[in-house]
């Protein structure tokens, strides 16, 4: 990707990004059925009492800005909403039939970014979404964390960290996103293996930011206690089976002197040599 072409959206704003596009001059009115949502809208979840408001004012006095449309690729007699997915749900529940459009000519890059910045601008996703969002634009249009912060006008280090969220269990990304949990919390609990339970004792005890970090330094600190309490002599047989077979190797004795051996290897070489060397001495 040509990072000269990225544009800073949030910096020159969401109009500024349709005067890179191609543009029907004239304001049409289009049926609602006749829209249909972006594949590409990294929002989920929209406030009903958000939503409801806006309900009202559409009532009152219709919708100012209209809402930018491109030709849907599925359905030839569609229109796919590039931006302002609010104002059309509004707009349904206001009980109109026509809403006023933008018709505009972009690739689903393009598509994607109008989407990202309509919402980022407006707050309106919570950082579940976002991330989903930026990592859409690394995934599929091989963008890069500096190039998402340049377009999207955040610093890198904002977009590393809600990105790094991505990382958490499915159980903890939900309270995130249904707001149980605050992404500062949430921070603090990436990497963790009990990150869910520390998750549920944040909430259930409303900790604060720096007591989660204080209770989750607790959990890591028992956790390096366990590993270092290993048995001498079993790190010192891990360590020699190691030069042995040129792998790591991770040894589990229970008390009652039972356990299990773990060989780590990399690609099929690694593993057939491994075999090999069993089947030699067995």
């Amino acid at each position: 990707m040509d990072t000269t072409k990225i544009k800073k959206g949030l910096g020159r704003g969401l109009s500024s990004l349709i005067g890179d596009t191609k543009v029907e001059t004239n304001i049409n009115k289009l049926p609602i059925s006749d829209l249909t949502r972006n594949k590409f809208q990294p929002r989920k979840n929209f406030n009903k009492e958000n939503l409801d408001e806006l309900t009202n004012s559409i009532k009152e006095r219709g919708i100012i800005q209209p809402i930018i449309v491109r030709k849907s690729k599925e359905n030839s007699s569609k229109y796919e909403i590039i931006a302002g997915e609010r104002r059309w749900l509004a707009a349904q529940n206001a009980g109109l039939h026509e809403v006023p459009i933008v018709i505009t000519d972009v690739d689903d890059l393009k598509s994607l970014e109008f989407a990202i910045v309509e919402n980022v601008q407006r707050n309106d996703l919570n950082v579940i979404e976002e991330a989903e969002g930026y990592k859409r634009l690394i995934n599929e249009f091989s963008y890069d964390q500096e190039n998402v912060a340049k377009f999207i006008g955040k610093s890198r280090s904002h977009v590393a960290n809600c990105l790094r969220l991505l990382a958490l269990p499915k159980e903890v990304l939900e309270l995130i996103e249904n707001n149980k949990l605050s992404p500062g919390h949430a921070k603090v609990l990436v990497g963790l293996e009990n990150s869910i339970f520390l998750a549920k004792k944040i909430i259930e005890k409303k900790l604060s930011v720096r007591q989660a970090e204080n209770l989750a330094r607790i959990f890591k600190t028992n956790r390096t206690a366990r590993i270092n309490k290993k048995d001498p002599n079993l790190n010192q047989l891990e360590n020699s089976l190691r030069e042995k077979i040129g792998l790591n190797v991770h040894i589990k004795n229970k008390k009652n002197n039972s356990g299990s051996i773990l060989f780590e290897y990399k690609g099929l070489d690694q593993l057939n040599k491994l075999i090999e060397i069993i089947k030699s001495h067995y």
